[in-house]
């Protein structure tokens, strides 16, 4: 005859065996964890491994209480941060004698398995003190190992919450720890117990049976759930998105995907379409996304991922804004909508195509090993506001298998043309639409253009200086605090920082000086000196080189190179050299311009106001390559930039001010170029309705190459 089985561990001292049973889960599994690094409420945002478990099993019903386990964690990196080392006594030497990850868990699993069969409980639920052992730690470094969590390991009850719940007058559940849940209930605790982890698991347990003795309220009935995939979905641009729920990711590499995006984050709830990847001008991914999470704690905890790793790359978080996050994947568009209406569907980007390609071609071309889910409803060509195809299309696959198969067709060819294949998002499908149907083909900046208050002088004097390695967080009071005395030889609106191509400061600076004398005093006396444990180097260079790096050139130490767009300037240089040729502009649209912007022989830059070197901080120019700060150069226009007197303008004729920045001019247009071609440049503008007569040429006689280039006037 087989013998019973031992009896279950007897009920805990402290509990009142006359009180009714808790309708609550089946079992509660206390679970404590600890990381090699940060401890308490900075747990996880250290990206330290875990090196703890500690766990025991609590059965609501009887009261009852499994044995307690503790369990050690092999770290990959063994280095035990002080604080850790402090507080748990462990050594490395300890800690590489430990299980790994997967063989703990496994144990984990095993033993609960068991206690909760003892006990009589039926399916069990974590408990934690917190969020950040399951969000912050555990599920994130599963995911960088590779590991498949069990499903228990997707909800638990937040011990906080629960006790807030019942106690809502004492502190928020975000500031409570287990010593001052304990306090607050009056509950003593083992001071003796100095077992790392053990303590924090006994005091929650009776913390747990407290609660449990108090009036019937609905305590442990709603777990917290941690989302196992990231749900896709469309946004309008109608949505309300709440900006305490919305991060910026910047640094991510250019082919990451919404899903690499989502187990960037694993563990916090992104909400359904909450992944949206940003583009650049030309519609590329220029690694920044935006993320929206289902409430303001999940983006808290997302903020303390700043730095953490993607592959080798580390990607830093900050806050954004919901008008942010619905700009960039909010749309208008019914037949996006339709298209994204579709669930758990694998959207693929296609590049490239031939302008004649339809959806016969492109289905042949992904062939019937991958078929496009609804067949040609699941393709979406993107074409330009007059219909014309832009040769991009998106596919919808139904799974991750035919979207792998289909991506294998990257580079094939199609008819004479290779197709390029990437995965894409619905925030992608949604910027590329809007791009191509309410924006100009052209790519336009991104801010509006700056007032020249101290126009740039072409020279070739070394009247400048040029910073180079300053920290990007130096700001324009850095740099005059650096100079130090030399500040106050720096001419009015004379200190322009280089910002590269996303906005951001690209460590170098040029700063105006009154004279080449006060500039070379000022390179010796500060190069090489420290702004914020940085050393900076300070070099004279000249106005012209100056004015070549603002516009996109590059200036190194083997000479200085012309900026990519091959143009010699953005805006009307003095033209030295130039001879002095007359204006054969129409007297009426000359009358736009005042006299300093027809390319005169000489130039007087305007007297220059006694004001602060720079103006807000609001305004910025961003170019292709690089963006300058705070007085670029730009080309004439009548959209306020320059002044024109209003006897001018109530002489030019009515079409041209019909409307504000009627007035575009040109230059560098090739010598062959037609009216065809200009109007083929401004297709996606509005010019006067039928009156291409609104195109005037400037007019050139005999000159040499070294002249001024050939110029057009459009109305």
């Amino acid at each position: 005859m087989t013998p019973p089985p031992p009896p279950p561990p007897g009920p805990d001292p402290g509990a009142d065996s006359t009180a009714d049973p808790c309708p609550g889960p089946g079992s509660l599994v206390v679970l404590f964890g600890a990381t090699a690094g940060a401890l308490g409420p900075d747990l996880g945002s250290d990206e330290t491994d875990l090196i703890l478990l500690v766990w025991q099993v609590v059965e609501p019903q009887s009261r009852q209480v499994g044995t307690l386990h503790k369990s050690l964690v092999r770290a990959e990196a063994a280095a035990l941060s002080p604080q850790c080392r402090e507080a748990s006594g462990l050594s490395a030497d300890s800690l590489a004698r430990a299980e790994p990850l997967d063989k703990v868990l496994q144990q984990f699993s095993q033993l609960v398995s068991r206690d909760v069969a003892l006990l009589g409980g039926g399916p069990y639920v974590l408990c934690t003190d917190g969020q950040q052992l399951l969000r912050q730690v555990l599920h994130p470094e599963a995911s960088r190992k590779n590991l498949v969590l069990p499903d228990t390991f997707f909800s638990y009850y937040d011990l906080r919450k629960e006790f807030h719940m019942q106690h809502p007058s004492m502190s928020p559940a975000k500031d409570l720890t287990v010593a001052t849940m304990a306090q607050g209930l009056g509950l003593e605790t083992d001071a003796t117990e100095d077992d790392f982890g053990v303590w924090e698991v006994k005091t929650m347990v009776a913390v747990i049976l407290h609660l449990l003795k108090g009036p019937s309220s609905p305590l442990f009935s709603k777990p917290e759930v941690i989302k196992q995939k990231y749900e896709t979905g469309p946004c309008s641009k109608a949505d309300v998105v709440d900006s305490e729920t919305v991060v910026r990711a910047r640094g991510l590499p250019w082919q990451s995907s919404d899903q690499d995006v989502a187990r960037f984050f694993k563990g916090l709830n992104i909400a359904r379409g909450g992944v949206a990847l940003c583009l650049n001008a030309q519609g590329r991914r220029n690694g920044e996304a935006l993320i929206r999470f289902v409430d303001s704690e999940q983006r808290d905890l997302a903020l303390q991922r700043h730095k953490h790793h993607m592959g080798v790359r580390y990607i830093e978080v900050y806050k954004a804004t919901g008008e942010e996050f619905v700009k960039i994947a909010g749309g208008t568009s019914l037949e996006v909508a339709r298209f994204l209406s579709r669930e758990d569907q694998v959207i693929l980007r296609l590049r490239g195509l031939p302008f004649s390609a339809g959806p016969t071609d492109v289905l042949g071309f992904l062939g019937p090993e991958c078929p496009v889910t609804g067949g040609a409803d699941g393709l979406l060509f993107v074409r330009h506001p007059d219909g014309r195809p832009t040769g991009d299309a998106f596919a919808l696959f139904a799974c991750e298998e035919l979207a792998q198969a289909a991506l294998r067709r990257h580079k094939g060819m199609l008819g004479k043309r290779y197709i390029e294949l990437f995965r894409s998002t619905a925030a992608e499908v949604q910027q590329v639409l809007n791009r191509y149907a309410s924006s100009p083909l052209l790519p336009t900046l991104t801010a509006p253009l700056l007032p020249i208050p101290f126009p740039l002088a072409a020279g070739t004097g070394r009247d400048c200086v040029r910073l180079r390695g300053l920290p990007y967080t130096a700001t324009i009071e850095d740099i005059l605090s650096f100079l130090g005395e030399a500040a106050a030889d720096i001419r009015p609106h004379g200190v322009h920082m280089v910002l590269n191509q996303q906005g951001r400061p690209s460590g170098d600076a040029f700063i105006q000086m009154t004279s080449a004398e006060r500039a070379l005093a000022a390179a010796q006396r500060c190069h090489k000196k420290v702004m914020k444990e940085r050393y900076v180097e300070v070099v004279p260079c000249s106005t012209e080189e100056m004015s070549r790096v603002l516009i996109g050139g590059t200036l190194g130490r083997s000479g200085m190179s012309p900026p990519p767009c091959k143009l010699p300037c953005l805006s009307p240089p003095t033209y030295a050299t130039f001879q002095a040729t007359p204006t054969l502009i129409p007297t009426e649209t000359a009358a736009l311009y005042p006299s300093s912007a027809l390319l005169s022989a000489t130039r007087v830059p305007a007297a220059p106001s006694p004001v602060a070197y720079y103006p807000g901080p609001a305004t910025q120019l961003y170019m292709n390559y690089t963006a300058y700060y705070p007085s670029p150069p730009v080309s004439p226009t009548t959209v306020g930039y320059l002044t024109t007197s209003p006897a001018a303008l109530a002489s030019a004729p009515t079409s041209v001010l019909s409307q504000p920045g009627a007035l575009v001019r040109m230059q560098g247009v090739p010598y062959t170029a037609g009216m065809k071609d200009l109007l083929s440049v401004f297709q996606a503008y509005q010019l006067a309705p039928d009156d291409y007569t609104s195109l005037i040429p400037v007019g050139d006689p005999p000159r040499t190459v070294l002249q001024a280039p050939k110029e057009w006037v459009c109305l």
